[in-house]
């Protein structure tokens, strides 16, 4: 299950996307973390101290080695450089299984402790100086977009992404790659605002979303978020002193998170497992390829000086069955 966890800067994604993966682990589901947000503090927010967070490897860093293993044997992509981060699979490309060893795990993969369960933790990595005034957010998460593209799981595998702050998670085709959007909302105006502007653009494209309320004092705060998200409203976490000893570093053991709380990951988990049931790969493939070539047409193909649409195989549906080629 692919799940994406959104809001605005300050909203408390990244602390909830931390809370929900160690909540995975400790139910003993595989899960592999993905921080697709330039201002990286996933790992942080998973116990790593400063120095190991700065040492995981960026994943555009290696998307030379991704775009050439992902590649495969698909005749109808001739060179590794020809591929875009919207790319999608066809016959002969490689997929992404979540529990497997692979390349791309090898070069981009840093396994995290949690309590005793392991998690598989990937960042796109942060702006440097040699990016300041000539790339862009989009640049850096590519990488992340076309693992996705590729990337294969079932139920009870996991894939939670720390996305990007506001509304730029849908500045690509990348939103609609997941089973399941939590987007964390604070009880303000801003928090609200942000909601009503990812449903609009979600709604258009089908993409499963459901309102996580944070930092929630007291009833009026409920209500405030009831009258604004409706039945999308989930559940609402409040104040946690586990999360406060944590972000100074000090973490008790995950079991002693407060019973409230738990419930709320445990509402987090039973609802993104229910998404299972409703997936329909054909319509996911369909919009892997709707923006495919709409980033073919705007940039993609001078960018690279070749047909990109020629790289779509309208034969291929990727789904849990589909075949992938073993490397050599």
């Amino acid at each position: 299950m692919k799940i994406a966890f959104v809001g605005k800067g300050g909203s408390g994604k990244t602390t909830l996307s931390s809370l929900f993966i160690r909540h995975l682990a400790a139910s003993r589901v595989p899960v592999i973390a993905v921080d697709a947000d330039i201002n990286q503090h996933l790992g942080a927010a998973l116990g790593l101290d400063e120095a190991e967070a700065a040492a995981l490897p960026a994943m555009g860093a290696h998307l030379p080695l991704i775009k050439d293993y992902l590649r495969g044997s698909n005749p109808r992509i001739p060179s590794s450089e020809s591929m875009i981060k919207t790319t999608p699979p066809g016959e002969g490309s490689r997929l992404l299984r979540v529990g497997e060893d692979n390349p791309v795990y090898d070069a981009c993969v840093r396994t995290v402790d949690l309590d005793g369960a392991a998690v598989r933790l990937m960042a796109t990595g942060p702006f440097t100086e040699a990016d300041l005034g000539v790339a862009c957010y989009h640049s850096k998460v590519g990488a992340v977009e076309l693992c996705l593209n590729h990337l294969v799981d079932g139920r009870e595998e996991y894939v939670v992404v720390d996305m990007t702050a506001g509304s730029d998670s849908f500045a690509s085709g990348m939103f609609t790659r997941f089973d399941m959007t939590f987007l964390v909302a604070e009880p303000t105006r801003k928090g609200v605002a942000v909601y009503r502007q990812y449903k609009e653009y979600a709604r258009d494209f089908g993409v499963p979303l459901k309102v996580v309320g944070n930092k929630v004092q007291g009833p009026e705060d409920l209500a405030f978020l009831r009258d604004a998200a409706g039945d999308d409203l989930l559940v609402t976490v409040g104040h946690s002193d586990w999360v406060r000893a944590m972000e100074k570093g000090r973490p008790a053991r995950f079991a002693h998170l407060e019973e409230a709380n738990r419930h709320a990951l445990e509402r987090l988990h039973h609802t993104a497992d229910a998404a299972y049931g409703r997936r329909d790969w054909e319509r996911y493939t369909r919009q892997m390829v709707h923006f495919h070539l709409k980033n073919a047409e705007s940039w993609g193909n001078a960018k690279t000086g070749v047909d990109l649409a020629a790289q779509v195989d309208p034969s291929f549906v990727l789904s849990e069955g589909a075949a992938t080629p073993q490397p050599a």
